[in-house]
């Protein structure tokens, strides 16, 4: 599984991992590397008689009220005193900025952290913040990084997952896959929804779990000047229907039956060969390529779009979906090196107007991508969650799908999914052209190559006793340096679940010793000493120790 996320960027931002930073950039190309460690035959071996690694519930039974008192128990995220801060900023700049600008820097920094000063003051407002949130940033991280952003979700902020490619014989074995990973949807809702859901640790302590319960039946809506997130799992009345696209036509699929309990794969399968069976042309207006575009430019489309009555049932039914999946056309043959990267791109944004970009709604939480030529993923919208939750929903459904079907349903007669209306007037679809013009420019822009790299894994920094994050992290910082001759801010993910509805810090893995360390790569007299004191803990691990403990 490869997933394109936030983990390692420079700070201006990279549109493959929802960069956010300078929006005026030029144009640039990025490498995925996929790095697969290298397994002898034992390891292979191994391997194949792994059992499945479905997550098990805590219970069988419902635990009602068990998120919220795990949640009572975490701790704060603590406000870093302003001295300590002022001191990790000025070396933060150190090996990025002249010594010019770390003097005139240093005097802005003496100023601000004088006693009774502007630094001082707004110290104290933090703290005063502190007393009376859950969490005095994940407020301001939400609106300021995500909601109030305004360049499209599409390749700037949306992450892609590509997944095993599935080897379909026919438009049956297409349809059957999709029915039973709907199901592995369903089997891991009932635990988010039976708080059954088994708490994750790290070194030991106990993690937020409150992005899991952001990541079903949500949906972002755009708005003027800032957006908005809701959440359908929360109310009385829950959703029980998927959205189902295909050939740019939506579809409301219930998926649970009257009695509450969801359909089977059977069951799915048999609703999901209803919706193809009638929407076997394509759309002449991709409506949901209007949540490709900017995002005040989408949020004056969506008001001009709800004035219809019809029109806004169908969005709010899309709203209020548990998810969306998107049965795809397959893209052009390629060979097997040039698919990787196609199918990368193909999860991101679709491929352009021409191809799977109307085949979905941005917008939504979780699309999963199920194409023809056997081609899977997921995109998703950043701002509810940060990847591990949803790496794990995933994880969960890959196994589930690999399951075999022990029983088979009774054929209980199921009513027709429901068709999507929408109304067309000259104005939406002019919106509609304009949104088209503006991806397939974006998309024309977005270079994706994927190279996987065979010769060793994690296993080796790790035999070597150096931490894998940390040796990916030099790789870049010696990569960086050798094609520009000077470091640069770098941004890396670093977790606050430690925390109470703790989202993500910044790890600026770019230091003092990472540029000597680097530097001394390319001297000549490259002195083995400087590599030998990364096997001790480096600055850098200290750095991301410092993050997740607040």
């Amino acid at each position: 599984m490869w997933q394109f996320a936030n983990q390692v960027t420079p700070c201006t931002g990279s549109p493959l991992s929802g960069g956010r930073g300078n929006q005026d950039r030029p144009r640039e190309s990025f490498t995925i590397i996929s790095v697969l460690p290298a397994m002898d035959s034992k390891q292979k071996q191994a391997e194949k008689a792994r059992p499945y690694g479905l997550l098990k519930p805590t219970a069988l039974g419902k635990i009602p009220g068990r998120f919220l008192l795990h949640q009572e128990a975490l701790p704060h995220l603590p406000v870093p005193p302003l001295q300590q801060t002022m001191d990790r900023y000025l070396l933060t700049l150190q090996p990025i900025i002249s010594e010019e600008e770390l003097n005139h820097t240093q005097e802005l920094v003496a100023e601000f952290r004088k006693p009774g000063g502007v630094g001082e003051r707004l110290q104290k407002g933090l703290e005063r913040r502190a007393k009376k949130t859950e969490n005095w940033l994940s407020d301001w991280w939400l609106k300021t990084a995500y909601l109030e952003y305004r360049l499209p979700v599409v390749v700037h902020s949306s992450p892609g997952v590509v997944l095993p490619k599935q080897d379909f014989q026919d438009r049956q074995g297409q349809l059957r896959f999709a029915a039973k990973l709907i199901e592995g949807i369903l089997d891991f809702k009932t635990m988010i929804d039976n708080e059954t859901l088994p708490v994750e640790y790290m070194g030991g302590k106990p993690l937020c779990m409150n992005q899991y319960y952001q990541i079903l039946s949500s949906c972002r809506i755009p708005g003027p000047k800032r957006d908005s997130i809701v959440n359908y799992a929360k109310g009385k009345k829950q959703s029980r229907h998927i959205t189902v696209v295909h050939n740019f036509q939506f579809f409301e699929l219930d998926v649970y039956n009257s009695d509450g309990s969801p359909l089977t794969t059977d069951q799915i399968f048999i609703q999901l060969e209803k919706i193809w069976n009638t929407s076997l042309q394509t759309n002449k207006e991709p409506i949901g390529i209007l949540t490709t575009n900017h995002r005040n430019s989408w949020a004056k489309a969506y008001n001009n779009l709800l004035k219809d009555k019809t029109n806004k049932e169908s969005v709010r039914t899309i709203e209020k979906s548990i998810c969306t999946v998107c049965l795809d056309a397959p893209m052009p043959r390629v060979s097997e090196d040039i698919y990787k990267s196609r199918v990368a791109a193909q999860m991101l944004h679709g491929g352009g107007s021409r191809w799977n970009s109307g085949n979905r709604w941005f917008d939504k939480t979780l699309q999963f991508i199920i194409a023809e030529d056997g081609s899977c993923g997921l995109v998703y919208e950043h701002a509810p969650s940060e990847g591990p939750p949803i790496v794990a929903l995933l994880d969960h459904i890959v196994e589930y799908t690999k399951k075999p079907e022990l029983v088979r349903s009774p054929m209980i007669p199921l009513p027709m999914p429901k068709k999507l209306r929408f109304n067309i007037t000259p104005e939406i679809k002019n919106d509609i052209e304009k949104a088209k013009q503006n991806l397939n420019i974006m998309v024309e822009d977005l270079d994706v190559k994927v190279m996987v790299f065979h010769q060793f894994g994690k296993a080796f920094p790790k035999s070597e006793k150096i931490s894998p994050d940390a040796f990916i992290q030099l790789a870049l910082q010696l990569a960086y340096y050798r094609m520009y001759g000077h470091a640069c801010p770098t941004y890396e993910s670093a977790s606050l679940r430690m925390f109470r509805l703790g989202r993500t810090d910044t790890i600026r893995s770019a230091s003092i010793e990472s540029l000597k360390f680097v530097q001394s790569m390319d001297s000549p007299d490259k002195s083995v000493r400087i590599s030998e004191k990364w096997h001790e803990r480096t600055p850098y691990q200290k750095i991301r120790e410092r993050c997740l403990l607040g």
